[in-house]
């Protein structure tokens, strides 16, 4: 599986919380924070699409991806412990951790893989 078939909609589901807990909340920070990583996410996630089509790897954008997803497992991961609240902080630290170890493993395996061509 190429990184940007899940980033970008990781970064949509970024992006939702964020408004949903601006909504419910009125957290200026869930907006703020969701809003950002979202879009970043989705901007790296759109530059390894194009990379991808041209048959390279954007190995800014996996930089990107990482990056933004480890610091998600860390900083949710703290307010889970602090909390112990499930929804939002153990939900987004779960599935930023699971996205972590997948940009990892795409770093690891040399990035996305193209298919042979046939003449």
């Amino acid at each position: 599986m190429h990184d940007f078939c899940l980033t970008i909609p990781y970064g949509m589901i970024l992006m939702g919380g964020g408004v949903v807990g601006y909504v419910k909340k009125g957290s200026i920070a869930s907006l703020a924070g969701g809003l950002g990583t979202g879009l970043l996410l989705i901007l790296a996630g759109y530059l390894s699409l194009k990379a991808f089509e041209r048959r390279k790897n954007s190995y800014l954008a996996l930089s990107i991806e990482i990056v933004c997803a480890a610091v998600l497992t860390f900083v949710m991961g703290q307010r889970y412990v602090q909390t112990s609240k499930i929804m939002p902080a153990g939900i987004v630290a779960g599935i930023s951790a699971l996205m972590t170890a997948f940009f990892l493993y795409k770093i690891a395996t040399g990035g996305n893989h193209f298919p042979i061509k046939s003449e």
